[in-house]
């Protein structure tokens, strides 16, 4: 098969692109022809080594979580899925090698869900890592009740986009920051959008003046220290980015694969009730492009790989 791999650590330039083997499909895990694969900032910071103290690396490691394809074989004990079923996965496993960037993955059936009939591949593949992280953040870590004010970190990014959407869906009232070229786009979400920077604190309270109920941060650099004189007594805080989080009385969440709430997600996208930005789609040789515009941190939703 064509796959995208790296043999040592480094950045985009380590990447190649060539044949590797097919990948062998155990008994509990489906075969999927990945069809579009979404680059998230994990991805490039495994490659570069910043997880080699978690997660063991195989060389050489096929990068990539994220994908939408379709089931092409399945294991001897896979009730969930036949040939044929389309899918999406955040196919992590418990250590680097068989990635996403490829034409064909060896996915767990509890890392899949069955994609969007109303979504096409690029879009479906944008949701797995960026949608859970977000919807175990809401739903499960921070457990939002419709009424209350959520303050989201970085709200126009792939996560904080979707964030934003879930927690509308939950029925709170959501304020998110991000840069001003990107308000009129979180606007379209529900959200009321502020700028980040010097006066956030001053710019939340205009907008919250009693405070918030809980905060969501999902960029770091030290904005959930602003979040004990933003927030009502007995907020809830949740950070991916900032451990520091702990210190507040918070939780620091690492996303983990979870069939049923992709299945839940897949639901609210064919609801409407979630949809997915894609910013910009190369082929599978490119991969190196798409980790450099994902790695620039300006992004306004999801980079996709397309794989066949």
């Amino acid at each position: 098969m064509k796959a995208v791999s790296y043999r040592s650590y480094g950045g985009p330039e380590v990447l190649e692109y060539g044949d590797l083997p097919q990948p062998k499909v155990g008994p509990d895990a489906v075969l999927v022809r990945v069809k579009a694969a979404a680059v998230n900032p994990v991805d490039w910071k495994a490659q570069a080594g910043y997880l080699d103290g978690m997660i063991q690396p195989v060389f050489p490691v096929v990068p990539g979580w994220d994908m939408a394809g379709v089931v092409v074989a399945t294991g001897p004990d896979v009730p969930e899925f036949a040939e044929g079923d389309e899918v999406m996965g955040y196919v992590r496993e418990d250590f680097l090698s068989r990635g996403t960037f490829a034409e064909y993955v060896a996915a767990p059936v509890r890392t899949l869900a069955r994609k969007p009939a109303n979504l096409t591949f690029e879009e479906a593949a944008g949701i797995p890592l960026a949608g859970l992280t977000a919807y175990q953040s809401l739903v499960k870590a921070l457990r939002v009740r419709p009424g209350e004010t959520v303050l989201i970190h970085a709200a126009a990014g792939g996560v904080g986009s979707m964030a934003v959407q879930i927690a509308r869906h939950l029925g709170a009232r959501v304020i998110g920051t991000a840069g001003a070229r990107n308000h009129d786009y979180l606007h379209t979400l529900g959200a009321e959008p502020v700028t980040y920077g010097d006066g956030l604190a001053d710019r939340v309270r205009a907008l919250a003046p009693g405070g918030v109920d809980v905060v969501l941060d999902l960029v770091g650099g030290g904005v959930i220290r602003t979040s004990p004189e933003l927030a009502l007594p007995g907020a809830r805080l949740v950070s991916i980015a900032d451990p520091a989080v702990t210190e507040l009385g918070g939780r620091l969440l690492w996303v983990r694969p979870d069939a049923a709430d992709l299945a839940a997600l897949a639901d609210l996208a064919e609801a409407g009730a979630l949809r997915v930005e894609v910013a910009e789609v190369f082929p599978l040789e490119r991969t190196a492009d798409a980790q450099r515009l994902s790695a620039g941190g300006h992004v306004r939703g999801k980079v996709v790989v397309t794989v066949g």
